[in-house]
């Protein structure tokens, strides 16, 4: 015997309705989601600066150059040896046991959740993202920081709207304010923040998502302020444009980004498969094995530690010969194509910015060389070689703009800039229509893009455009041997049973009737509780729901009454009415 337990309307069942079915709720949920973020951010950079500092001595080793740890001095420059089987030693068995998801870029696990589970991402992954991101960074992993983030900040959204069983379609935008609050922290970016989810992780563009999203981004970046102050990843000279005639030099860069940030995706994959290839072992033991070739990588060139920053500031600014700055283009594909395929953590978005970088300014040296008289300035082609290659790289050109006159703040050149970022996305797409990002997915066989039409509708056609009226319903003390001659004739397997007062109770189920013993039973006794939809949710929720359910259906609700039901055969019968109108 089952029965529903009728919840009184307390004040936290009030506030649960408000949170997940309206909209002002939304706005409340992104900004406890941005808040989350931006406290996320802050521990995770100090995380990384703290196994970075123990294992080095310093807050960045990357433009220490081939010297010793000030904690290890006895071992020499060869701690670099060391530093990243240490580093795979610890976080490889914790990736491997308590979550795969993390192992990787973590940007194209987002977009799966989003585009193919409803938004849904284990809570775990946060906590172990972020300590296995910051051991594989601050050990020497070549990676960035914005992966892990994305990840860590996307899983907190996650978590939070599946604690509170908010409907898909508001879960994926919870999704998505994670992810913008996570990247508007790290790189003080909160309009590239806004502009990342949207073109990345949501792949789409509507004004309720951009209104919940920049709420989180600019909450994550205010909480991020106030707790490590207004910096700024990159410190640069001011850069201008100086005549119409040096356009044409921008477009030639923005051209061979395309082909650079294509080529960078493709490297990166090319290694992974080599190390799959290679690899015979336990999963867990691969990035301490694979370790000792990173630290051969980094012992011959010790910038590629970590994320790299200074070193990308100091190529910009003009202090490295071209023939250095085209070794580090190489070197940093290499290093980032490495610590990924050895099954390290942390994210390509950093490297895809330094590889243009390097690519920008050593173009810009090449150009200067070649037509003196122009002025160039080789900084000014460094800071659009960054935003082009990464551009080209995700297919996510208002994202890749952004960032790097958020990062920078150079306004100046923002014309060469966009007419860079425009070609180099266009002759990429030309190439290949997979990003970085995706090409990770369809390697395992997923093709988000795929379906896309029916995802689509599903998400936008509604249970109440869907949903039959209610089947009569029955009072809570009808006998049950009153019901039988009612469900034998009933379209549903199921009778709804409303309380005195006319509230919804439950539903007496034809499957659970004992025919030997239901004497004396009333429907109220005999009421099953059946998940509960509401009328604004998305039909691709409410198929969910009915996966467990599908002889019954579910009720549709409304301030606890009933006005609709819902199984299968309506769902279909109305995506067949947008998808085939005229039959």
């Amino acid at each position: 015997m089952s029965a529903v337990v009728t919840l009184p309307a307390t004040g936290a069942r009030r506030l649960h309705g408000w949170l997940v079915g309206s909209q002002s709720g939304l706005v409340g949920l992104a900004l406890i989601i941005g808040a989350g973020a931006g406290l996320g951010a802050v521990v995770f950079r100090y995380l990384i600066l703290g196994i970075t500092n123990l294992v080095t001595g310093r807050d960045d080793y990357s433009d220490a150059g081939r010297v010793a740890s000030l904690h290890l001095p006895a071992l020499g420059p060869w701690f670099l040896l060391l530093a990243p089987v240490v580093g795979g030693l610890l976080y490889g068995p914790l990736v491997y046991r308590f979550a795969p998801e993390a192992r990787g870029h973590g940007v194209p696990e987002v977009m799966v959740a989003v585009a193919r589970n409803g938004g849904r991402i284990p809570a775990r992954v946060a906590a172990v993202k972020s300590l296995a991101s910051a051991l594989c960074i601050g050990t020497g992993g070549s990676v960035g920081r914005e992966g892990p983030i994305v990840q860590i900040g996307s899983a907190l959204g996650s978590s939070i709207g599946q604690w509170l069983r908010v409907p898909d379609h508001r879960l994926r935008l919870m999704v998505a304010c994670g992810a913008a609050g996570g990247i508007s922290a790290t790189f003080n970016a909160p309009i590239a923040g806004v502009f990342f989810a949207l073109e990345i992780i949501l792949r789409a563009f509507t004004a309720e998502a951009f209104g919940i999203v920049v709420i989180s981004s600019v909450t994550a970046n205010v909480v991020a302020r106030v707790l490590v102050g207004n910096d700024h990843i990159l410190q640069l000279p001011a850069y201008s444009l100086g005549s119409a005639a040096e356009f044409p030099f921008y477009g030639v860069l923005g051209l061979v980004a395309g082909v650079v940030g294509w080529g960078f995706a493709r490297v990166l994959y090319l290694i992974e498969d080599l190390c799959d290839h290679v690899w015979r072992g336990p999963e867990w033991l691969r990035p301490a094995v694979g370790g000792v070739l990173l630290g051969g990588v980094l012992l011959a060139l010790p910038q590629m530690y970590g994320v790299g920053y200074p070193v990308l500031e100091a190529g910009i600014s003009g202090r490295y010969a071209v023939g250095f700055l085209l070794l580090l283009l190489v070197g940093k594909m290499v290093a980032t194509s490495l610590t990924i395929g050895i099954g390290g953590s942390g994210g390509v978005f950093a490297p895809a910015l330094f590889v243009g970088g390097m690519l920008g300014t050593a173009f810009g040296i090449a150009a200067q060389a070649a037509f003196p008289g122009l002025d160039l300035s080789p900084g000014a082609f460094g800071l659009v070689g960054m935003a082009a290659v990464f551009a080209a790289a995700s297919h996510a050109p208002i994202a890749a703009a952004l960032i790097v006159f958020e990062l920078t703040g150079q306004y100046a050149i923002i014309l060469p800039l966009l007419a860079a970022v425009a070609l180099a996305t266009g002759l990429s797409h030309l190439i290949s229509r997979d990003t970085i990002y995706t090409l990770k997915l369809l390697r395992r066989g997923v093709d988000i893009d795929a379906d896309r039409t029916a995802d689509a509708a599903l998400r936008t056609l509604t249970v109440s455009e869907a949903m039959r009226r209610a089947p009569e319903t029955v009072a809570a003390g009808t006998a049950v041997d009153d019901l039988v001659p009612l469900l034998g004739t009933a379209r549903y397997g199921a009778l709804p049973v409303n309380d005195p007062d006319g509230r919804y109770r439950g539903a007496v189920v034809t499957a659970e009737l004992d025919p030997g013993d239901r004497d004396g039973d009333t429907a109220g006794a005999r009421a099953t509780a059946l998940p509960a939809l509401r009328g604004g949710d998305s039909l691709q929720h409410a198929l969910r729901a009915l996966a467990d359910h599908e002889t019954t259906g579910l009720p549709v609700l409304a301030d606890d009454r009933l006005v609709g039901w819902l199984d299968h055969r309506d769902v279909l019968r109305a995506y067949g009415r947008v998808h085939a109108p005229g039959r």
